[in-house]
């Protein structure tokens, strides 16, 4: 499968509701918005994120909408996320779309956060050149409990 990056499109953002509404990856994911369902909220959280100066993207397979990628934040405290459809969780999306985002995103430090035990995004950092370099435990609003979590960082 051929994996590219692209600026958002409007009519990416249901698929993104769609993806963020999945319980399984909600649970993995941990660190969610309060209620995922909330599509207004969903609405003006992603006004705000395009209008913003980070650097998001829609993450295509062979032209379909397989999920998005961003770095946010302020110089030397920026960090990666990236959600990719369950469906295809292990087949190397969110490893090359976070490699194609580094490509194009020259700025270090980055930084990258992830519940300890989603050992899936924590490969997927990995690969990318991401090493641990804290713990620490948060309220995980998709488990409605604190739990542990790692955090990455990227120096070159």
């Amino acid at each position: 499968m051929h994996i590219a990056l692209r600026e958002v499109h409007d009519s990416d953002l249901p698929v993104f509701f769609r993806q963020m509404n999945d319980p399984e990856a909600l649970r993995m994911a941990a660190f969610t918005p309060k209620d995922p369902a909330d599509w207004e909220a969903f609405a003006v959280h992603w006004a705000k994120i395009r209008a913003s100066r980070d650097v998001v993207r829609t993450i295509l397979g062979d032209g379909d909408v397989l999920g998005s990628t961003a770095v946010y934040g302020e110089p030397g405290e920026r960090e990666v996320t990236y959600w990719v459809d369950r469906a295809y969780w292990g087949q190397g999306v969110a490893t090359a779309a976070l490699r194609a985002l580094l490509a194009e995103v020259r700025d270090r430090p980055l930084y990258a956060r992830a519940a300890a035990d989603n050992t899936g995004s924590r490969r997927v950092l990995e690969k990318c050149g991401f090493v641990t370099s804290a713990r620490a435990r948060g309220f995980a609003a998709a488990r409605c409990e604190e739990i542990d979590e790692v955090v990455l960082h990227l120096a070159q």
